[in-house]
C-alpha cells in the first residue's frame, strides 16, 4: 500500500516498538485507540495554524495592503503606492529567508501583491491593485462551495496532507469526509458573501474606500471561517495516518525478507 492508498491494509500495521504506527486514529475496526478529545481539538488548531500560516502569516498578508491604501489615501499616487506595498511584500519575505523560517505563505503572498502591482501600474488605477485579488477570493468561494455540492470537499484536500491522512477521507473516514464537506461549504458561503459586498464597491466606490473595506474585511472573514474548520474537525473522528502505515508496512516487508535470508540453509561443507 502506498501513502495515498484509500483501501485499508489486510493486516494491522505495527511499528518497530510493536506498537500501532498510524498517528491519530482510525476509526474502523477498533485498530487504534481514540485519543482524548481535547488531544484531537490541539492536533487539530495547530495543523489549521500549520495550513494558514498562523497569525504572523495572516498578518504579513494584510501589510503589503495596508501599506497601499494608507500611502494612495494621503497622496492619490498610484505609482508609489504600488512600488512601496511591493517593496514591503519582498522585505517581509527577505526577513522569512535571513531567520530561516518557513516561506511558502510569504512566496504566495508576495505573488499575490506582485500581480496586484502589475495590474495598479499597467492600468494606472487604485482598483487594478484590488482587482486580481478579488477574483482569485471569489474564484476560491466558488470552488469551496462548488467542491462540497459534489462530494469531493476541497478543504480536504487542502488539509489531508497536514493531518497525514492525504485522501483516506473520501473512503475509509466517512465522519471526516462529511466534517470536510461542512467545513469547505463553510468557506464557500463566507468568502462568497464577502465579495458579494467588495465588488459593488469596486464598480460604483471610491478606491480609497474600497481598500479600507477590503482591509478590514480581510481578517475576520477568515478568522470566522478558520473556527468553523476547528469546530467541525475536532468533532469528526480523528485522521488515519496513512503515511505511518506506509512506512510500517515497508517495515515489515524489510523484516520478512531479513528473516527468509537468514533461514535459508548455507552452503554444505567440503
Amino acid at each position: 500500500m502506498t501513502p495515498l492508498d484509500e483501501t485499508p491494509s489486510a493486516q494491522d500495521p505495527q511499528s518497530a516498538a510493536g506498537g500501532p504506527a498510524a498517528g491519530p486514529a482510525a476509526t474502523g475496526g477498533g485498530r487504534h485507540a481514540r485519543p482524548a478529545r481535547s488531544e484531537q481539538q490541539e492536533v487539530t488548531q495547530a495543523a489549521l495554524f500549520d495550513a494558514f500560516g498562523g497569525v504572523r502569516g495572516t498578518v504579513e498578508t494584510m501589510l503589503p495592503g495596508l501599506l497601499f491604501v494608507m500611502i494612495y489615501t494621503v497622496n492619490r499616487d498610484v505609482r508609489l503606492s504600488a512600488i512601496a506595498a511591493g517593496a514591503l511584500a519582498v522585505v517581509l519575505v527577505v526577513v522569512r529567508l535571513l531567520r530561516k523560517d518557513t516561506v511558502k505563505h510569504a512566496f504566495s503572498g508576495v505573488f499575490g501583491v506582485g500581480v496586484g502591482v502589475a495590474f495598479a501600474l499597467f492600468t494606472g488605477s487604485a482598483k487594478g491593485f484590488y482587482l486580481p485579488g478579488m477574483i482569485y477570493g471569489a474564484g476560491l468561494g466558488a470552488a469551496f462551495t462548488l467542491s462540497a455540492l459534489v462530494g469531493f470537499p476541497l478543504l480536504g484536500v487542502v488539509l489531508g496532507p497536514v493531518f497525514r491522512e492525504n485522501m483516506s477521507w473520501r473512503t475509509r473516514n466517512p465522519g471526516r469526509k462529511k466534517a470536510y464537506t461542512k467545513a469547505s461549504l463553510a468557506w464557500g458561503i463566507i468568502f462568497l458573501a464577502k465579495y458579494a459586498i467588495l465588488f459593488p464597491l469596486y464598480w460604483w466606490g471610491d478606491a480609497t474606500q474600497l481598500g479600507w473595506v477590503l482591509i478590514a474585511l480581510k481578517l475576520p472573514p477568515m478568522l470566522l471561517a478558520v473556527y468553523f474548520t476547528w469546530v467541525f474537525l475536532a468533532k469528526a473522528p480523528p485522521p488515519i495516518d496513512v503515511i505511518a502505515e506506509y512506512e510500517a508496512e515497508e517495515a515489515e516487508r524489510k523484516a520478512a525478507k531479513a528473516k527468509a535470508g537468514t533461514a535459508q540453509p548455507g552452503k554444505p561443507q567440503d
